[in-house]
């Protein structure tokens, strides 16, 4: 199914999964990991998740709110009471769930006075990064005044990041580690390039250059700053991918032993009259029996989504080692398909 779908758009490779009933029912992956190269891509490669790391920051809230580390409804200012005297005012009351809900006024850019050109110079820890990203941003009004309305921001998730690491004192990497990846025996889930520097181990990243996708070499310049990695830094195969799929799943309908169901309430329950949850898109959909959860994420060379239908128990990973618009329309093609011959009659016409 995957291979003629791969030629059409030139990719160098995709990868897809379908999770149903709690069990990986599909799985394929087709193409190369490096343009040019001469290494098939394997079921068990690692794809580069970009901003599905969000829905997994938001979960990481919820897990350290179960356990009473922190609340929803805790500020910037409770955490960081040290440097919110040099906050931004209308930043003091912002709080963790606005952040994750993107309605903490953070601007979606960071260009603005030349940050992004300057995290990419930080050689300091990530931790430390996040907290310099925290202090320049909030020093600075915000885009829009928080709570007002919906602002898609990367640095809004790398703030909530760093509002769990300070109520921790633990990195975000550990902490994702400890609370998420072991707990659902994500072994393979790791951070920033899957491949190692030099060599085809791993799918690389590729960007558009004409009708073709150029490789992009494995290394620190190859994905985004370490200061934004909770709002898309993921690595993982698909296999992997799944379990973390089957756990929300398992999680909705509350048969979940590691989180209570509130809180995968909260974390798939839309912020306001927005569509935008918890690192999660509510839609409605015919084929999920009503609410589908949905996210798609890309640091650029590489494209990911997920689609989960609670009501029919489903969900799917599609994944290619390419960013861009043929990227993404190849993936979500793969969807449609699977979604139309594991749901739906094969003859069933695109939504």
């Amino acid at each position: 199914m995957l291979e003629p779908i791969r030629q059409k758009a030139g990719l160098p490779s995709l990868a897809a999964a379908v999770v149903m009933q709690d069990r990986c029912v599909a799985l394929g992956a087709t193409g190369l990991r490096k343009a040019g190269g001469r290494n098939h891509v394997t079921p068990e490669d690692k794809y580069h998740l970009g901003s599905l790391t969000k829905s997994m920051t938001a979960t990481l809230a919820g897990s350290l709110v179960t356990q009473g580390r922190i609340r929803w409804e805790t500020t910037l200012a409770e955490v960081f009471p040290d440097l919110a005297p040099r906050f931004d005012p209308a930043y003091r009351g912002v709080t963790l769930l606005q952040l994750l809900a993107h309605r903490g006024g953070v601007a979606a850019s960071l260009e603005e006075g030349g940050l992004w050109a300057r995290l990419w110079d930080r050689a300091e820890p990530p931790r430390a990064q996040r907290r310099y990203l925290l202090e320049q941003v909030l020093s600075h009004p915000p885009a829009v005044p928080p709570g007002s309305r919906f602002l898609y921001s990367n640095a809004g998730y790398a703030i909530a990041g760093a509002m769990l690491e300070q109520v921790t004192d633990t990195p975000w990497e550990t902490l994702m580690r400890r609370e998420l990846f072991e707990p659902l025996e994500m072994a393979s889930a790791g951070f920033g390039p899957p491949a190692s520097p030099g060599r085809e181990d791993q799918p690389w990243g590729h960007v558009p250059e004409g009708d073709t996708f150029r490789p992009v070499p494995p290394g620190p310049r190859a994905d985004n700053p370490p200061a934004i990695a909770p709002a898309g830094a993921v690595h993982s195969s698909l296999p992997d991918l799944v379990r973390y799929v089957a756990f929300h799943l398992r999680g909705a309908r509350g048969g979940e032993p590691l989180l209570p169901r509130h809180v995968f309430e909260r974390l798939h329950r839309p912020v306001g009259d927005d569509t935008h949850a918890l690192g999660w898109i509510v839609v409605h959909r015919d084929w999920a029996g009503g609410n589908a959860l949905t996210h798609s994420g890309s640091n650029t060379t590489f494209f990911a989504v997920i689609w989960m239908a609670p009501a029919r128990d489903f969900g799917l990973v599609v994944a290619c080692n390419a960013g861009g618009p043929r990227a993404e329309q190849a993936c979500d093609r793969a969807a449609w398909e699977l979604i139309r011959r594991y749901l739906l009659r094969p003859d069933s016409a695109a939504p």
